[in-house]
């Protein structure tokens, strides 16, 4: 190995994560400090110089691993300097001269832990470690065994969430979500007796009321795109990518210059819709595209039944004009299944004629839920407003993922909404998300907002022959 013609260079936090002497070293906080690189750079240590040693480094879920620029295209170029050899059939890549190798893997699911039954990794790593499971985490402790000389151990990554991950690093967590540099790279060890984590700044203390313990030390590394000065000169732009993020991923990603990130800011009501992101006007531009997204929901409520509080049918109209995004109209009510199909009907009709009109093309959408029945009722709406483009859409994520879209547009100030008799009850709504005990007016929003700026060719169901049963 000719090790004069590769240069690599750590950066500070990156040095103080790759020579930590803790068992379970964390570095990150927030994006783009140089995680990742660190990571892969750790199993070099060993894989050119001890024959048996392997290393291990998780993602999420495959498609992680192998997106482009992503993990496996950053190992093979730097391992590909050292003579290694990929293979991604096995996802995996071999060294000389001893053969060893760095595997690049997945756990998806918590079962897939038991896909490493018997196995003996050195070293472990995880690329952020907030998506994994607690189980998860902990199973591959048990993996992490050693007989080539060089003691186990385990490097992680991770972005700030709110999970149990923080609750782990909560000693190097201030009580305001952000990093405590006064901790930044000190070893604690812990270990743990039925289910719970004991946890000591010395690890005699520890051995001396429990003799039989083999405490483990763990330390967080505190990094920040500021800690990346390599990135911030290669791709300046990124920080501004942070900065563009709704207000809960800005808090977790960027966060404070030093500190990074907060692992306690939660989605609550003003952070996710805001009621100054939504300025009022009484103009509404012609032309572009609208689209009218709705929530169904089917039960009417009985007012003398103060328990009976069912979900609203809400339908949000949106039109996108150039960069912008105008609130044109909203509907909504718990209302019975007759209602609603009146409702919506009479709705659907007047936007169309209003749009054409306007020279506007319009669309109207609802989300596809799973099941033939979902289906069928899907088609016989399409039928009932055959003038209109129409149509169901499946939802790919959770709501908070859905509305983050939407409301990363509606802070940077391009969501305006018609001044309307409706105005106060909506965006008393959309400013009390998730905190409301309903959200439909927002799911129809995100929806309507997501239909309007996706690309054509979106995952739209088209009612055209035979539909599958979704459960088949």
């Amino acid at each position: 190995m000719q090790t004069q013609t590769l240069q690599i260079r750590l950066q500070p936090k990156q040095e103080l994560f790759n020579s930590s002497p803790a068992d379970i070293a964390i570095m990150g906080g927030a994006a783009g400090g140089g995680k990742t690189y660190s990571l892969l750079v750790e199993p070099l240590r060993y894989l050119t110089k001890v024959a048996g040693f392997g290393a291990v480094i998780f993602r999420r879920s495959f498609p992680e691993i192998i997106n482009l620029g992503g993990l496996w295209d950053e190992a093979r170029d730097m391992y590909e300097n050292f003579n290694g050899e990929p293979n991604l059939t096995r996802m995996d890549i071999t060294l000389p001269p001893f053969e060893n190798r760095v595997r690049f893997s997945h756990l998806q699911y918590d079962r897939n832990v038991f896909d490493w039954k018997g196995a003996q990794i050195p070293l472990i790593e995880f690329d952020q470690l907030e998506t994994f499971t607690e189980n998860q985490f902990f199973y591959l402790l048990t993996r992490n065994r050693s007989t080539c000389g060089v003691r186990p151990y385990i490097r992680a990554t991770a972005n700030p969430e709110p999970n149990w991950l923080a609750e782990f690093l909560d000693w190097w967590i201030a009580p305001d979500g952000y990093a405590n540099m006064e901790r930044a790279g000190v070893l604690r060890w812990f270990i743990r007796i039925k289910d719970q984590l004991i946890w000591s700044n010395d690890p005699e203390e520890i051995i001396a009321e429990h003799p039989d313990a083999r405490p483990k030390s763990v330390t967080f590394i505190p990094s920040t795109i500021y800690d990346n000065q390599i990135l911030m000169e290669k791709d300046p732009d990124y920080l501004a990518n942070l900065m563009a993020q709704p207000e809960i991923d800005r808090e977790r990603l960027l966060g404070d210059p030093i500190r990074g990130g907060n692992w306690k800011i939660k989605p609550s009501a003003g952070n996710i819709f805001n009621r100054d992101w939504f300025e009022k006007t009484d103009f509404i531009p012609m032309g572009g595209k609208e689209c009218r997204y709705w929530d169904f929901a089917a039960t009417e409520k009985k007012y003398a039944n103060k328990k009976n509080d069912p979900d609203f049918t809400a339908g949000v109209s949106m039109r996108k004009v150039g960069d912008m995004y105008y609130v044109t109209d909203v509907v909504y009510g718990q209302l019975a299944p007759k209602d609603v199909d009146e409702l919506f009907y009479n709705t659907t009709v007047e936007d169309w004629e209003r749009c054409k009109r306007d020279g506007t093309s319009y669309s109207c959408r609802w989300e596809l839920e799973p099941g033939s029945a979902s289906i069928r009722e899907s088609r016989r709406l399409v039928t009932t407003v055959s003038m209109v483009d129409s149509g169901s859409v499946r939802k790919t994520g959770d709501k908070i993922t859905e509305w983050k879209p939407l409301s990363a547009q509606a802070k940077n100030g391009n969501v305006r909404v018609k001044r309307a008799e409706w105005n106060d009850d909506y965006i008393y709504h959309m400013h009390g998300q998730p905190d409301l005990n309903h959200d439909d007016m927002a799911d129809a929003s995100a929806g309507t907002y997501n239909e309007l700026s996706v690309p054509k060719g979106a995952d739209l169901i088209a009612f055209v022959g035979e539909e599958k049963d979704d459960n088949n």
